[in-house]
């Protein structure tokens, strides 16, 4: 076992931009940051640069705001998509899915306008128009636009009463009826795939943020990994939880290799602290303990190490009851180490205020830059001293 100064093995693992949002607390440690630095620098150095090119190219499994990058290819039974084409339509980009709408109208306008049109063609009705002794099916139709303006009358219950079916052919009730039925399926299709795709829950996700950093500092003597979240609206959440995925492939004893394995991490699912009362901006905290896949990562291997940490976030959105998800992810390169976050909550005029403005802000801390199994060593190592250290003075005093 190692002794590990908690002043020289502070190594914050964080981007050159990061530095801007540190607080003059933190600057104010003159000599130590710069030592810091310097051995941050060294520690990167130590890195070849194909490897640091590799982390610069390496496709994010998840995007910051929500976006899973994996596309689906091959395959083979696609009528699957049209079993269900409600979802399919609803999952239409916006253009997609304005094309699909407008085609729907005008389709069956044309068509039952050509049918009008072909009827009141063989029934000779266009040559009739003015006769008072000819008894026309389709009244006031003498050309494919009269066809096709008493399709769009009839389909959207307009009724301007100059063009009409009669009851002198059978026919025109039929497609009349056809043609009510067909339109009011496809108001009822494309209405509600519209309602529903405007009020999709996807849109309130857009006001649940997550911090652009991860941090890992000690709490509660305790080595832990922390991010913070929030929500804009003042509608809440009812029912949130918050679920944590680690994407890292790796290889098994048996040479078989896993490619972007997921594993979970606790955050404090057994305690019921995953579950939140998101009023006001709250850290989240993962402690690493013997049962996390952290449990050996230190600052130093913290800059060889690649994966990244899926956040999902879910509950019941307050004003319409369906179901909300939020995701983000963070890289290793997205991990402070030895940093916590500032505080951006404050009691005003009776009610506590928050400024989102220090949302992402974070502050250097002391944190020992090994892992948390070697704290945990050492740490029973100094136990295990103690008590030996105990025993002989006891062994002393015995005689006395």
């Amino acid at each position: 076992a190692h002794w590990y100064p908690l002043h020289a093995l502070s190594v914050p693992s964080i981007p050159t931009s990061v530095h801007g949002k540190v607080p003059a607390r933190a600057a104010s440690t003159g000599t130590t940051a710069e030592g810091l630095q310097s051995r941050r620098r060294k520690l990167l150095e130590e890195d070849g640069p194909m490897v640091q090119a590799s982390k610069r190219q390496r496709q994010r499994y998840v995007t910051k705001v929500g976006k899973c990058r994996v596309n689906l290819g091959n395959i083979q039974e696609k009528k699957r998509f049209l079993s269900d084409i409600f979802t399919t339509i609803v999952d239409l980009k916006y253009r997609w899915f304005l094309f699909v709408f407008m085609m729907c109208y005008i389709i069956t306008w044309v068509v039952f306008g050509s049918i009008y049109f072909f009827d009141a063609w063989v029934r000779d009705d266009i040559r009739h128009q003015g006769d008072p002794n000819w008894r026309p099916c389709i009244e006031n139709v003498d050309g494919f636009i009269a066809a096709l303006l008493f399709s769009v009358e009839s389909q959207r219950t307009i009724g301007y009463g100059f063009r009409m079916v009669t009851a002198n052919c059978t026919e025109g009730v039929i497609l009349l009826m056809a043609q009510s039925i067909i339109g009011s399926m496809i108001d009822a299709l494309m209405v509600g795939c519209m309602f529903v795709k405007i009020s999709r829950p996807k849109k309130r996700a857009q006001t649940l943020i997550f911090s652009k950093n991860c941090v890992v500092s000690r709490r509660d003597e305790k080595l832990c990994l922390m991010f913070r979240v929030g929500d804009l609206r003042d509608s809440h959440m009812v029912d949130a939880k918050i679920r944590a995925k680690l994407i890292k492939s790796r290889q098994t004893p048996e040479g078989e290799f896993i490619p972007l394995e997921q594993s979970e991490l606790n955050l404090g699912y057994d305690t019921g602290e995953d579950r939140l009362f998101l009023v006001e901006p709250q850290i989240i905290c993962h402690v690493i303990n013997r049962q996390s896949p952290f449990w050996d990562l230190s600052a130093e291997s913290l800059c060889r190490e690649q994966f990244e940490i899926i956040i999902i976030l879910e509950g019941i959105v307050e004003a319409t009851g369906m179901t909300c998800q939020a995701r983000t992810s963070y890289t290793e390169d997205e991990i402070l180490w030895g940093y916590r976050f500032e505080p951006c909550m404050s009691l005003e005029k009776g009610a506590f205020q928050v400024d989102y403005s220090r949302f992402d802000m974070t502050f250097e801390v002391q944190t020992p830059a090994a892992s948390a199994k070697e704290l945990h060593e050492l740490k029973e190592l100094e136990q295990q001293e103690h008590s030996t250290l105990s025993l002989y003075w006891d062994h002393l005093l015995q005689p006395c």
